[in-house]
Order: C-alpha cells, then sequence, then structure tokens
C-alpha cells in the first residue's frame, strides 16, 4: 500500500503518463491519417489540440485554461470579397496579356452587393471588395473599365499595369465611366499602384464619379493625361507622382515634353502632396472649387512654354493654391474670380501670369510667398493684356511676398520723399502691379515748425504728386493701393 503522503506525488507522476500517452497517440493518429481521406483533421489542428490539453494540465493555478476557438468554412472562404488576379490567370511577369483575367476579377468583386448599403441611392454598396493586383506587373491592350452600373466601396491595389503596342492612345488604363449619372461610381480607391502608359494614352480617367480617391500612385508615359477628372464630384488625389518621361529634372527632352500632369474638369477636388515631374502642364483647372496644396512641380520649363497650374476658367475660379513648390514652372490664371495663392515657393525666376480675356480680376490674394531667381529682372507676378486691358479690377491683394534676384510687384505700396519747394512726388510705378490704377492714398507732409496748405494733386501713371501753397522743407509720408 502506498502511504497517504505520497498520494500527491502519485497524482503527478499519474498525470504526467497521461500527457506523454496523449501525446503520443495524436501522433500516432496523425501519422495514420496523414494517408486518410481530406476530411481528416489537418497536423495545425493536432497541434492545437494537444497545445490546449498540456495548457489544461500544466496551468500554474491548476485551472484549465479556456481558449476560444474558430473555424473558417469553406462556404466563408468561397465569399471573400478579395480578388486576386493571379487566380484569374493574369501573367504577374507582364510577358502575356492579363486584360481578359484582370476584367474577369472585376467583374467578380461587383458581384453580390449588400443588400443594405450607405451609399447614394442608386449605387451599389460592394462591402469592400477589392481587386489584389498580387506584387506583379500586368500588361493590358484595352481599359479596365469597371462595369457601367455603377457601383462602390471598392478598391484595386497592389502592383504594376503597363500599355501594350497596341493599346488606343486615345483612352486610359483604367477608366471610371458609368453609364448615366443616376448610377455613379463613389467611394472606389485606386491605391499603391504603378502605371504605365507607353507613350499610347493616359494614366486614369474618372468621369461622373463621386467621392474617388487616388493614393500612391506613380504615372509615367502618357501622352494625353497623367490622370483626367471630368465631372462628377470630390476626386482626391494624394502622395503621386507623375511624369511622362523618368528624370529628376535638367532633362534634355525637356522642350518636347507634352500632356497633362492632372486634367481637371470638375468641381470640389483635392491634390494634395502630389510631383509632376514631366508634362507640358503640370495641373489644368477647368473647374470651381477645387484645392491644391503640397505639389510640387518641375515639369516643362516656363521658358520652354510649360506651366505648372493653369487655371483656365475665366470669371468664375474659386480655386486655392497653398504651400506648393514651383520649381522653374509657374501659375496661369485666364480672368481670376476668387483665386487664393499663399505660401508657395517659386524657384528659378517661376512667376504667376494673370492672362485677361474680358479684362475681368476680382477677389485675388497673392501672399505670403517666396520668389527667387537669377536677377535678370523677372517679375514676380504679371499681366498679359494682350488681347484687353484690364478694366474690372477689384479686392485685388498682393501683398507680404518675399523676393530674391526677382522683382517685387505688388498692389500695397509705401514711400518717402523730401525737399525744399512746393511739390513732392513718390514714383509707384516700379512696383505696382496695375500701370495705372491706384484707388486710395493716404499721405502726411511733414513740414516741422510751417503749417503750409497742401493738397494731392496727382495720381496718374501710379505716380503721387502733392503739392503746397508756399515753398517749405518737408517730408511726404504715402501708402496707396490698387483696390
Amino acid at each position: 500500500m502506498i502511504p497517504l503522503k505520497n498520494n500527491g506525488l502519485l497524482v503527478v507522476v499519474i498525470k504526467y503518463w497521461l500527457v506523454i500517452f496523449v501525446h503520443v497517440n495524436l501522433i500516432f493518429d496523425y501519422g495514420e491519417s496523414s494517408y486518410s481521406s481530406a476530411i481528416s483533421s489537418t497536423y495545425h489542428e493536432q497541434i492545437r489540440r494537444l497545445s490546449l490539453i498540456n495548457a489544461s494540465h500544466l496551468n500554474h493555478n491548476r485551472v484549465p485554461r479556456q481558449l476560444s476557438t474558430f473555424s473558417i468554412t469553406p462556404s466563408v472562404l468561397m465569399a471573400s470579397r478579395v480578388h486576386h488576379v493571379i487566380d484569374y490567370g493574369a501573367d504577374p511577369t507582364g510577358t502575356s496579356d492579363s486584360t481578359e483575367a484582370l476584367e474577369r476579377a472585376i467583374h467578380d468583386a461587383f458581384q453580390s452587393p449588400l443588400d443594405e448599403g450607405h451609399l447614394m441611392k442608386g449605387v451599389a454598396d460592394l462591402g469592400g471588395s477589392e481587386v489584389h493586383l498580387d506584387g506583379g506587373t500586368y500588361k493590358i491592350s484595352r481599359p479596365l473599365l469597371l462595369p457601367n452600373s455603377g457601383g462602390g466601396n471598392f478598391m484595386i491595389h497592389g502592383g504594376s499595369i503597363c500599355a501594350s503596342n497596341d493599346f488606343p492612345t486615345d483612352r486610359h488604363l483604367i477608366e471610371l465611366w458609368p453609364s448615366s449619372t443616376t448610377s455613379p461610381f463613389e467611394d472606389i480607391t485606386i491605391k499603391d499602384i504603378m502605371l504605365n502608359a507607353n507613350f499610347r494614352g493616359g494614366g486614369i480617367s474618372v468621369v461622373n464619379s463621386l467621392r474617388i480617391t487616388i493614393d500612391n500612385c506613380y504615372i509615367s508615359h502618357f501622352t494625353t493625361n497623367g490622370i483626367l477628372i471630368q465631372g462628377g464630384h470630390e476626386t482626391y488625389i494624394r502622395n503621386s507622382f507623375i511624369g511622362q518621361h523618368i528624370n529628376i529634372g535638367g532633362d534634355h527632352r525637356e522642350k518636347d515634353f507634352s500632356g497633362i500632369g492632372i486634367n481637371i474638369i470638375g468641381n470640389d477636388n483635392s491634390v494634395t502632396d502630389v510631383v509632376i515631374f514631366s508634362a507640358s502642364v503640370g495641373i489644368m483647372v477647368e473647374g470651381q472649387a477645387n484645392v491644391f496644396a503640397g505639389v510640387h512641380c518641375y515639369n516643362k520649363a516656363t521658358m520652354l512654354g510649360g506651366t505648372g497650374i493653369y487655371v483656365r476658367l475665366p470669371g468664375f475660379t474659386q480655386t486655392r493654391i497653398i504651400n506648393c513648390y514651383f520649381d522653374f514652372t509657374g501659375i496661369v490664371a485666364e480672368d481670376p474670380v476668387q483665386l487664393h495663392i499663399s505660401n508657395s515657393f517659386f524657384l528659378g525666376n517661376a512667376f504667376i501670369l494673370i492672362k485677361s480675356l474680358n479684362g475681368v480680376v476680382s477677389g485675388v490674394t497673392i501672399v505670403d510667398n517666396m520668389f527667387s531667381g537669377d536677377y535678370t529682372g523677372v517679375h514676380i507676378v504679371q499681366l498679359d493684356e494682350s488681347k484687353k486691358e484690364f478694366h474690372d479690377v477689384d479686392q485685388v491683394v498682393v501683398d507680404r511676398n518675399n523676393v530674391r534676384g526677382m522683382v517685387l510687384k505688388s498692389t500695397v505700396a509705401r514711400g518717402t520723399t523730401w525737399r525744399n519747394g512746393t511739390t513732392w512726388t513718390v514714383d509707384f510705378s516700379k512696383v505696382l502691379l496695375f500701370p495705372n490704377l491706384i484707388k486710395n492714398v493716404q499721405y502726411t507732409l511733414h513740414a516741422g515748425a510751417l503749417f503750409p496748405n497742401h493738397v494731392l494733386r496727382n495720381v496718374s501713371r501710379n505716380r503721387i504728386t502733392v503739392e503746397s501753397d508756399v515753398p517749405v522743407s518737408a517730408t511726404l509720408h504715402v501708402y496707396v493701393y490698387q483696390t
């Protein structure tokens, strides 16, 4: 008989051998079942069960540990909304044409929308479905079209797409073009993709769509547009690189750059933290209420005929350009009404050109920018009145800009002159932006002990003349602004 005091030790020994027995038995069972039917337990499931038994017996508190478990059934796997293009036969090496495989993946991603969605009326909620490019490079011979029935809550991402040599020259690699405005695309994300148009058309077109995101894309070798936005509402482009030719500046082909980096023909869009390194025009704007922040343009230089941002919406602009970097290429605005440019850096004689079509400029603010040039006399803000002189000038403020190596232009100026006589003149023609326009003058004539009568005589040609009734030694202080 075993003494009672050793009962505890006996229990421990029994539990130890029980664990060894179960361990060996499970390994033996796995060895037999590994050659049995597919419905048998997997090796990983056996190990999981073994871990549970060990944990329940070896827990320091002698209390079996309760672990939550779950299983993935084949029906759940079949319901996955992530569609891998390789599973559809796409060639990730870019050797053979993958157009049909990518189209099938996109088609399947747009199937089985949710019954209860949270998008615009008529827009099917796809539940966050994805087309995953699996980190490959895919050659396509025609545009990748999202189903024209529309839809939303969808993303395509994670690889490279290249146009084949027979890709249409008037199309884009990825096109969002719904069949009607009543069933648009909404909440579509194009992310982490490199697009090579192979000098046959453009990169991405977004037509009549809502709340589209283009994020971390690299778009190159286009001849038309890197990105085209037409109609619709709120397309956001961010953290992307766009260039017709791959370079880091100083390209010997720069005079031949063509195309438009981003072409916006619509309202309420945003471009943030984007680099446009080669194109004839960095951003073309033909819509209202758009904003550009953190954009770096070093596409075709102004001296070669290029433009960084071209605002082409005469009479109703409503565009904000803030915290941008214009590298040897500047801004052109036609008859701007409500245009704001601030906190930006203009390098290499880059300047702002206000172009007259109908002679209107109103609500324009150009403040707190930095300009740097080569001391060749280039004005920081210039007027193009070759078609018509500006006759309707209202609420235009060009002020608080700092300049190095260029000529400061402003709508606000201060000046001082001293002389002994009856007339004092301060000439602001070199600093004021508009050639013959002063709408307000404030002046002080400091005449010492004498107190002469004096009057403002003339403001023409941006020259201020003050006259007194008697000769006096005096200093004239003048503050003027043009709007």
